[in-house]
């Protein structure tokens, strides 16, 4: 079943302002609210749409792929590529503060009514992964080393007794115009609602200790450098029985190639032949980032010459087919010569054939850029 168009989800045109954006989420998440739609299904799946559809399009960067690729700019639902899969946990970690004064209480949980007790989210934490072109072009799991905050085992947490678990305490303020009354953050529990009973022995004053664990992590083909990747779940815990873990957020570092150099999708490989190779023609065999091809190059072939391979570079990261694989024609001039190899050349230099003779259809290095840009 095709996907939703996601400006028809939130009932706006594809020229809307982020303002406007941001209004037609409110107004949807506000209609189709958990609080005021109790195990109404269909309310909480529209509910969910709605906040998929207000991630991608409120992110500039998302929206305008979106807006070139559709849906399938975010197919997979690799962690840092949005669409697709979201909980209630993260639309209130992430679009709570949309909601204002719409419903009372904090926005880390919900259902119930009223005033809800805050589900405290542990922070994130941060690694960088480094990627070779060759894992790059499959994708790759990674197994790796995390050390993370953990609630302690034998822990235990009990109901704040200065906001009786709200996660917020009212105050109320004398002003000219009358007795207004404001909610702030609890100060004892910092908007948990809970806070520490029983703490065991190691663990710290909030009943976390620090735990090593191996986090596996799927890389999809194609990544960059400079892309993060989101591992729900995996990063510190908070304190608290109805507390949430962060996420471990992964930043990819690619490690440079000792004779291929990247161009987006497209790899480029200079490949140097002999003299005589470029006058008679040979046939090469190249390392490529999936396994080895063979190629010919053509007698009287030039230096600067480019061969491409197609469809033999990385795959797209929005799954858009591959790049090239482009191989730049190096003919090698010989720095030293014999006496016999001296004379030849001195006895064929004044030849007609081998007076430079460019035709109109040999390109210049300028023109062989331009169309590797096209």
């Amino acid at each position: 079943m095709a996907k939703q168009d996601y400006y028809e989800i939130l009932g706006i045109s594809k020229s809307a302002s982020q303002a406007e954006i941001k209004k037609a989420y409110r107004k949807m998440a506000i209609k189709y609210h958990p609080d005021k739609n109790p195990d109404d299904k269909d309310a909480e799946e529209k509910f969910k749409l709605a906040a998929e559809a207000y991630e991608i399009l409120s992110d500039e960067n998302k929206k305008a792929r979106y807006d070139q690729y559709g849906h399938a700019a975010f197919e997979g639902g690799h962690g840092g590529f949005g669409g697709g899969g979201m909980n209630m946990d993260d639309i209130f970690s992430q679009f709570g503060d949309i909601f204002g004064g719409a419903f009372g209480g904090g926005f880390g949980g919900f259902g119930g009514g009223g005033h809800r007790q805050a589900r405290v989210k542990g922070s994130n934490l941060r690694i960088r992964v480094k990627l070779t072109l060759e894992e790059i072009a499959k994708g790759v799991e990674k197994k790796v080393k995390v050390r993370r905050k953990v609630q302690a085992e034998g822990v235990t947490y009990k109901t704040c007794s200065t906001c009786n678990g709200t996660g917020q305490q009212m105050r109320v303020t004398n002003t000219i115009l009358g007795r207004m009354q404001t909610a702030t953050t609890c100060g004892t529990c910092h908007g948990a609602g809970e806070m520490l009973d029983k703490k065991p022995s190691g663990a710290d004053a909030q009943g976390m200790i620090v735990k090593e664990e191996t986090v596996s992590i799927n890389i999809p083909e194609g990544v960059t450098e400079g892309v993060q990747l989101k591992v729900g779940g995996k990063g510190n815990e908070a304190p608290g029985k109805n507390s949430i873990p962060g996420d471990l957020l992964v930043l990819i570092e690619e490690v440079p190639h000792d004779t291929l150099k990247r161009e987006g999708s497209n790899i480029h490989y200079d490949l140097y032949i002999n003299f005589s190779e470029a006058v008679l023609g040979t046939s090469k065999e190249i390392d490529t980032v999936t396994g080895k091809v063979k190629i010919k190059v053509d007698a009287g072939t030039q230096s600067g010459k480019i061969l491409r391979l197609k469809g033999k570079g990385l795959p797209s990261i929005e799954r858009y087919g591959h790049g090239d694989f482009l191989i730049h024609i190096n003919v090698w001039t010989p720095q030293e010569l014999t006496k016999d190899q001296r004379k030849f050349f001195e006895e064929v230099q004044e030849e007609e054939n081998f007076s430079p003779n460019p035709q109109k259809s040999d390109k210049s290095f300028f023109e062989k850029v331009k169309d590797m840009f096209s």
